[in-house]
């Protein structure tokens, strides 16, 4: 018993410790609330679904937009998707961006508006994961769940030394950090989980003299932080290639279309391109045919590389010009090169066409 009381007195200090440390160092954010005040769930809701698999310095230009156009979450679930998608292009992932249109949708069709507050109906909502229900839950709610990101999972795996490797151990780690969670201040807790990853206990160089959690640090005692946490090796995805067609009309003009509305960068626009393979061999075989008129293909030098989260991408970009008024073939359509920030072009297709005009 007498164990147990001072294994708990040890947990709660280790909680208060972080606070303390949060409330002097707190980073200023767009989307987190002042001290005092109540946190917006949409704002919450929106800047996590954005901040997946992206940093921060990415995310507050697109933030402001969003919170510019879309205030809340009935006028985003009013939205259309290619608005959605419009303004959502260049941060990547874009199912994300399909989702976050969904999830809008069901928080008004299903709570009339207003967010869920268990992790459970959070979690039952599209795009939302049991991160991203924790964190909404904890931050705009105070509830206390353990809202693990990565840094929170960087933080915990060398707070206890964990010997287990990522992703195995990401279990262990939400038991561990569950554990820590305080009764009161839950939402303050997470941020500065989250804070306390990124700016001290960094993937390389932790600055383990400035944590407040120095002594308590089992991977510090050890005297190798950053060996944690131990992750399994990455696989790499064979690299895939194929050929993209640009195909500009003499009155500035170019030919687009819209990807399916599913699957990789789902409903965003591109040129015609050929499927990606890992043995595609090249060609203009698959370009784009025009009724009355066939574009003479000029292959530009060099290719455009991308990396997708499975796989890496090249591809060879292939330009032609033709007279007006030609008609656009089917599932295409001629768009104004002076409108292309209209378009919602992923940053791949950014990439082509610098290629292809530059």
């Amino acid at each position: 018993m007498e164990r147990r009381k001072r294994a708990s007195h040890g947990v709660e200090a280790r909680s208060a410790d972080l606070l303390a440390w949060y409330d002097r160092h707190r980073r200023v954010l767009p989307w987190r609330a002042a001290p005092g005040e109540r946190a917006d769930p949409y704002r919450v809701w929106l800047s996590e679904i954005m901040l997946q698999q992206t940093t921060i310095k990415a995310v507050v230009p697109y933030f402001a937009r969003f919170t510019a156009r879309w205030p809340n979450v009935h006028a985003l679930a009013a939205a259309s998707l290619g608005d959605v998608l419009k303004l959502w292009a260049g941060l990547g992932y874009y199912a994300r961006a399909r989702h976050l249109h969904a999830c809008a949708k069901a928080v008004v069709e299903r709570h009339g508006g207003s967010f869920p507050q268990s992790e459970r109906e959070l979690a039952a909502l599209p795009g939302i994961g049991p991160y991203t229900a924790a964190a909404i839950a904890a931050i705009a709610f105070d509830a206390p769940a353990a809202a693990v990101d990565g840094n929170a999972e960087r933080v915990v795996a060398r707070l206890f030394a964990l010997k287990d490797e990522l992703p195995a151990a990401k279990a262990e780690v939400r038991r561990l950090t569950k554990a820590l969670v305080p009764a009161e201040r839950a939402g303050d807790f997470a941020q500065a989980l989250m804070d306390l990853g990124a700016t001290i206990c960094t993937p390389k160089t932790p600055a383990c003299v400035l944590c407040p959690w120095m002594r308590a640090c089992a991977a510090r005692r050890r005297g190798d932080p950053e060996t944690f946490p131990v992750k399994a090796p990455k696989k790499q995805g064979r690299l895939r290639r194929g050929a993209a067609f640009v195909l500009l009309r003499s009155d500035g003009f170019v030919l687009l279309r819209t990807r399916p509305p599913t699957g990789l960068l789902g409903g965003m626009s591109e040129v015609p391109t050929t499927r990606w393979m890992p043995d595609f061999a090249g060609g203009t075989e698959l370009a784009p045919r025009l009724r009355g008129t066939e574009p003479k293909w000029r292959r530009r030098t060099g290719v455009v590389t991308h990396v997708f989260t499975h796989f890496p991408l090249e591809l060879v970009v292939y330009t032609a010009e033709v007279a007006p008024p030609a008609a656009a073939p089917d599932g295409t359509r001629w768009v104004a090169l002076a409108e292309l920030a209209d378009e919602a072009l992923p940053n791949l297709m950014r990439k082509v066409l610098a290629h292809a005009l530059g």
